[in-house]
């Protein structure tokens, strides 16, 4: 079975294949500025790489291109796009709506809710999503909901101090994000380690941060709660804030509350605090050339990231592995120190020379820390096609056919590609 894994921005459009249950990643590719003159589409295939400039006007003509790509007699590695057993989205936010699910129309009403809680991501994959139906009917597509991994969270970590019947009537609980990165560390870290019981922190420290505690595989507690706006300071989104200050701000600005949320989803976070950048690489650069307020902004981050650990300790009772992840969490060594520092009485030791020099899955611990910390590069799209296979399965959408031949009975002509970790912080 192939199942092809979409990543979708407001102009971008980015993708994986893979064949399953083998979790071989097959291609990878993207399209850049989406309903420009001229978009920039690239595809991996095996060891051949294509380039070229088209006029992508929607998404769908994106996913269109893609199956051009993937089907091209010259690097291709399908005889036809029916050989699809469906596209799977990481989508975002479908508030009563979680967990894995086939896209209807009940699933689109249900992300369309949450529109104004996800402005940046909801809208463009709901989109999206409605024109793939409409194109490409006979090809199931599924959402894969980041909320879905928090749901183990217990009641006394998801509900705020608000009338009970908002939480009721309205949704207005932590729902968390990031699920399927927090998911595969989970995952990855039981399998490094031989162990299911294991108390975990997951740091997904990239362009969207958070923190999760998970406990035996499941999520017990996360730093974004009923919207990605919440938690760690973002790179450009605003992070935990008290509210009341919207009101101080809407009377001495004039500014609308809508304007208000706007600025604090665009211009807050790591941007806002710097003047700068919302990027850490640009602002360690600035800080150590004297830039206060880069250097105010790396240390608001920091200390946010150590609050949510010192949190998830209590919440554990402890951890047997700290987990970084994400492009802060995988580049940055000077950050990962920064955020374990002076945690020794806590058993958590970095070896300085090993964070230094880590380049992609590896720990970093010292040999006496009674906490292992380890470095481990996510896979998102791999879940999402994980959770899609099952899903087929399980209501039995699954192609009988062999994964390995086509429809057509040729054989795949791709070999697997594997992903280098990235130096570019994930949205």
């Amino acid at each position: 079975m192939y199942i092809l894994v979409a990543n979708l921005g407001s102009t971008s459009f980015k993708y994986r294949l893979f064949q399953m249950p083998e979790e071989r990643q097959l291609a990878r590719g993207g399209i850049e500025r989406i309903g420009s003159s001229e978009s920039r589409c690239v595809v991996e295939i095996g060891s051949a790489r294509q380039e070229k400039l088209l006029h992508v006007p929607d998404h769908a003509e994106a996913v269109r291109q893609c199956l051009a790509q993937l089907t091209d007699p010259e690097i291709g590695c399908l005889k036809d796009a029916s050989e699809v057993s469906a596209i799977g989205f990481k989508a975002v936010h479908g508030g009563r709506m979680s967990g894995v699910q086939l896209v209807t129309e009940e699933v689109l009403a249900a992300m369309e809710e949450m529109n104004e809680v996800a402005p940046a991501h909801n809208p463009p994959y709901i989109r999206a999503m409605r024109l793939l139906r409409e194109r490409f009917p006979e090809i199931p597509l599924v959402a894969a909901f980041e909320t879905g991994f928090h749901q183990t969270i217990p009641e006394r970590n998801r509900y705020y101090g608000i009338p009970y019947e908002w939480a009721e009537q309205y949704g207005i609980r932590r729902y968390g994000f990031h699920g399927a990165s927090h998911r595969y560390i989970a995952g990855r870290t039981a399998q490094l380690l031989g162990r299911q019981d294991l108390r975990i922190i997951s740091c997904h420290l990239g362009g969207s941060s958070s923190l999760c505690a998970i406990r035996n595989g499941q999520s017990v507690a996360t730093s974004m709660g009923f919207s990605a706006q919440s938690g760690l300071p973002q790179t450009s989104r605003v992070g935990d804030f008290d509210i009341y200050a919207l009101l101080v701000l809407m009377e001495r600005t004039g500014k609308s509350l809508r304007e208000l949320l706007g600025m604090l989803g665009s211009q807050g976070g790591l941007l806002g605090l710097s003047g700068l950048s919302g990027d850490v690489r640009d602002l360690i650069e600035a800080a150590a050339q004297g830039h206060r307020r880069a250097q105010l902004a790396l240390d608001v981050f920091v200390s946010e990231v150590r609050r949510y650990l010192g949190s998830y300790l209590v919440e554990l009772g402890g951890a047997d592995v700290i987990v970084f992840t994400g492009g802060i969490g995988e580049n940055q060594p000077q950050l990962r120190s920064q955020i374990l520092a002076g945690l020794e009485e806590l058993g958590i030791l970095l070896d300085p020379s090993a964070n230094t020099h880590a380049r992609g899955e590896c720990p970093i611990h010292a040999a006496g820390s009674r906490v292992q910390v380890w470095i481990i590069p996510t896979n998102e799209e791999l879940v999402v096609a994980r959770q899609a296979w099952e899903l087929l399965t399980q209501t039995g959408q699954a192609p009988t056919r062999s994964a390995s031949a086509s429809s057509s009975g040729g054989v795949c002509r791709c070999q697997a590609v594997q992903s280098p970790p990235s130096n570019q912080p994930p949205q």
